[in-house]
């Protein structure tokens, strides 16, 4: 299915979340797109974001998704058509250190989005961002759509709980509702340097030594950050355009790499001349390898990523390094 301008074009859109990484980028496709959007989130003008210079062009509510009067009034003023929850605590070492806060920005506010959507019938499509960590640890691989959800550690388990809740929304009360699954995702404007990729790249640009918390073997899929938006704006227009509901996607290269790797390649595409990589070995409560097939979202909504590792590694390298420039 080819992205249609012309469907987003004044589509009012809510975009939970919208001052984060993918939320961010979501929100500049649909302004790139003429859409009216609503952003709402707990913080506002994130330094490090592609939405410098962006934000006085569409409305933005700087509030609590676990609130559900933020969300009521949102919907009365703004009546969004179209709903990306995007909003979440998404680093999974704070979800560790404080899992009752990401229970409720992840689980809490979940449920407040879609009970506030049960009778709005002007709201076409809803899509919950998952991750690949709700599927839990498995000894099949890749991660499928039908892979049983069996999230054990704090942020894990509230993606997989929000993948349920979303589910039954649609099972029960038949709201338009789909979840998005996506592999690790990276890119310009990522501002959690927790993260690996900005992390490693970052210090590849200062040519500081970079350290590794794992023993460097764990695997996982990255995916550049244009290549998710797409998948995204692909099923919010088939969940419109061919009624999809009720499904659950996932978005990945298909190509696993391990942590190792990964900093290797940054190094080279970087040029740095950092020393070698320090390897704590001290990472816990995450899970060794991971990655996803993206079979159904190729057949089902046409999507496939359009950038190698190497080429979206390097628009990554080349972002940092003119933000860096000189400092």
């Amino acid at each position: 299915m080819k992205q249609d301008k012309i469907f987003w074009r004044g589509k009012r859109v809510l975009v939970t979340g919208h001052e984060g990484f993918l939320g961010s980028w979501v929100v500049d496709r649909l302004l790139e797109y003429k859409s009216s959007v609503i952003g709402i989130d707990l913080v506002s003008k994130r330094e490090v974001s592609v939405l410098n210079g962006k934000r006085d062009r569409f409305r933005h509510i700087k509030a609590d998704i676990a609130d559900p009067s933020v969300i009521q009034e949102a919907f009365r003023r703004y009546r969004p058509q179209i709903i990306f929850h995007l909003a979440a605590e998404a680093i999974v070492g704070q979800a560790l250190r404080d899992p009752v806060r990401a229970f409720r920005s992840n689980i809490e506010g979940t449920w407040n989005i879609l009970d506030a959507c049960r009778s709005k019938r002007y709201i076409q499509a809803i899509i919950v961002a998952s991750s690949d960590k709700a599927y839990g640890s498995s000894k099949r691989l890749p991660y499928r759509e039908d892979t049983p959800l069996r999230g054990e550690y704090p942020y894990d388990a509230s993606k997989s709980c929000a993948d349920i809740l979303a589910r039954m929304y649609y099972v029960t009360f038949g709201i338009a509702v789909c979840i998005m699954r996506c592999g690790n995702i990276y890119g310009p404007g990522d501002h959690n340097f927790s993260r690996i990729v900005p992390d490693a790249v970052v210090s590849a640009v200062k040519d500081k030594r970079f350290i590794i918390r794992s023993d460097g073997s764990f695997t996982r899929d990255y995916i550049y950050i244009e290549d998710i938006v797409n998948g995204y704006m692909k099923l919010a227009q088939a969940m419109v355009e061919k009624r999809l509901s009720g499904e659950g996607f996932n978005l990945s290269n298909e190509k696993p790499i391990s942590v190792t790797e990964l900093v290797k390649k940054i190094g080279l595409l970087s040029g740095s001349r950092q020393p070698e990589p320090r390897i704590l070995n001290c990472v816990r409560c995450e899970i060794r390898d991971q990655y996803l097939s993206s079979q159904k979202a190729k057949k089902v909504l046409g999507w496939k990523p359009k950038y190698s590792l190497d080429r979206g590694l390097r628009k990554t390298i080349d972002w940092y390094r003119s933000l860096y420039a000189g400092v």
